[in-house]
């Protein structure tokens, strides 16, 4: 009798390949928004100053024997951040790990694991503290056609005009604050329409060699916007339970988010926003996240524990800008 393929081969796992979706961290934008302050108390307040007496014409003539014309300014201490702390673990048992093919590598798996919950849950954190309406001064609302008052005509239709709207924006901002964004925050489907959009395309054609082909980069986006950067939010959260079927979506959505972000934290910095991360707990990092390991006897398992506390505070509500559904 001719043997079944079964009979001379058993099918088992390859040791050299497996697949797991674990996203990347450049999918990520939480981190690269705004600056991170590390800080050394869990909660704490901070100064903000008013930018009204800087701004005002307050100096005169001066008669000779007169005093000069004088000033004040005001400083406000009530302003705070207070570090909330979320944590994710992840046993692996000792029968697992005994029983377990060489693929397997369990303790990497978990690792791998607790840290992208980390990167979901600071994306998600996020966009429901930036990414949103009524959060900044000026909200915008993308519409399909006849944009009124606080609309624009949403920038998947070739008709419309990302250029002049984020030109709007920046002189919106510029006027209330003396600053001048500097960095679009954009959904994964508003980066798709930006890049097909024929008005940016001619730019960029135009500053290229004759004949050859528009090549449309993130770059070439802001350099034609003047802006220092554009970053896309490309990670996806899953918001099934456990057990429904999947449920997948961009965490950004289709929205934009047009700012300044200062370069770096400092003293009477203004940014419209900053990141507080709480690095008093032993081990953790300048992002206020710590990995553990550790072991609990009583369920004869190892214990992969993240924990992460940190406040991502909207500082500074005239340095946003905010396009709501800037695609359909």
């Amino acid at each position: 009798m001719k043997p079944l393929p079964g009979d001379v081969h058993v099918n088992t796992p390859l040791s050299n390949m497996s697949i797991a979706f674990f996203q990347a961290q450049e999918n990520f934008v939480a981190d690269r928004v705004f600056p991170n302050i590390p800080v050394g108390k869990k909660s704490d307040r901070y100064y903000t100053y008013d930018r009204g007496y800087f701004n005002r014409d307050e100096m005169k003539l001066r008669a000779p024997a007169t005093e000069s014309a004088g000033g004040h300014y005001s400083v406000d201490n009530s302003p705070n951040y207070s570090c909330a702390k979320y944590a994710f673990h992840h046993d692996v048992d000792d029968d697992r790990r005994a029983n377990a093919d060489s693929v397997i590598e369990a303790d990497a798996e978990a690792m791998q694991l607790v840290t992208l919950k980390a990167l979901l849950k600071r994306e998600v954190l996020w966009a429901a503290n930036y990414f949103a309406t009524s959060k900044w001064t000026t909200d915008m609302t993308g519409v399909a056609a006849g944009p009124t008052g606080n609309q624009f005509l949403r920038w998947d239709d070739a008709a419309s005009d990302p250029v002049g709207d984020v030109e709007t924006g920046k002189g919106t901002i510029l006027e209330s604050t003396a600053f001048e964004p500097n960095t679009l925050v954009i959904g994964y489907n508003v980066w798709k329409s930006l890049k097909r959009h024929p008005d940016i395309v001619d730019l960029i054609k135009y500053g290229q060699t004759p004949g050859s082909p528009a090549v449309v980069t993130l770059q070439a986006v802001a350099s034609i916007l003047e802006l220092d950067r554009i970053l896309v939010m490309k990670a996806i959260q899953n918001t099934a339970k456990e057990g429904a079927t999947n449920s997948h979506s961009f965490i950004g959505g289709n929205h934009a988010l047009l700012c300044y972000s200062a370069p770096a934290p400092g003293l009477r910095i203004p940014s419209a926003g900053y990141t507080f991360s709480w690095t008093g707990l032993l081990g953790a990092g300048s992002n206020g996240t710590r990995i553990k390991k550790f072991r609990i006897e009583a369920i004869e398992s190892d214990r992969i524990e993240i924990e992460m506390a940190v406040d991502q505070k909207l500082t500074a509500a005239d340095l946003g800008y905010f396009f709501s559904g800037a695609v359909g």
